[in-house]
């Protein structure tokens, strides 16, 4: 894992892979959003509103998995003191965060329907905006702390602090009681939701997770490109 970190062989190695990632992406969004508009039915306590969850629910995924590659990243980054693993976590934040933020949206957006209300504070949406404030807060140590390496490490600990959230967002319809629905899709006794949804929402979520994966890798190697020629243009000016 090491050897693969270095930034060198990281750019090697995911040259090829953006171009492939947006297209799978593209592909599976256009099929997905084609089958959550025209073909799935509406539902018959939601009506039309359940087409909203082919939109929500991959957005949420995706803001808490961020946040999870976030944590991992921050700690291989104190752990083996690492750029890379710095750039990484960095790298993910906004994307996790304009996830998160879509997630909250129409997430509203389809509570204003089923609930009367934009917004309740449930333990599930309450957790959730939670995990907004906490990449707020992260983007926010990277961009007012002027000693990177401050910043990197004040940013890692609150990443690594801040994923005690994840479990209370994912277990907190269990152990409250929300006006949010309970678990549908993973759990243990397997998805309770009707076939003709299940398979456009797994598609939407792969639609998502290759997005993410396309623009978090073009982000890191725009990162670490950025950060070699400002080395090479010092080193310049040095000499």
């Amino acid at each position: 894992m090491i050897g693969y970190a270095n930034p060198k062989r990281f750019l090697d190695l995911t040259r090829p892979i953006p171009p492939w990632f947006f297209g799978v992406s593209s592909t599976l969004l256009a099929i997905g959003l084609y089958l959550a508009l025209f073909v799935v039915p509406p539902e018959r306590q939601q009506g039309d509103a359940v087409r909203i969850m082919f939109v929500h629910v991959p957005a949420a995924w995706i803001g808490m998995g961020a946040y999870a590659l976030m944590a991992v990243c921050s700690i291989w980054a104190l752990v083996n003191r690492h750029p890379l693993a710095d750039i990484a976590a960095r790298e993910a934040a906004p994307l996790g965060a304009l996830f998160t933020g879509l997630a909250l949206i129409t997430g509203s957006l389809w509570g204003k329907p089923m609930w009367g209300t934009y917004w309740a504070w449930d333990a599930r949406l309450t957790s959730f905006l939670l995990l907004f404030f906490l990449y707020l807060g992260y983007i926010a140590i990277w961009n007012v702390t002027e000693d990177e390496t401050r910043a990197a490490r004040g940013a890692a600990i609150l990443a690594i602090v801040g994923a005690v959230n994840l479990p209370i967002i994912k277990f907190s319809v269990d152990w409250w009681n929300t006006l949010h629905q309970g678990e549908s899709i993973f759990r243990s006794g397997g998805p309770v939701i009707a076939t003709v949804f299940l398979w456009p929402l797994f598609i939407m979520l792969a639609a998502y997770t290759t997005l993410f994966a396309a623009l978090w890798i073009v982000r890191v190697r725009t990162a670490i490109l950025r950060r070699t020629v400002r080395t090479r243009v010092s080193a310049g000016f040095g000499r």
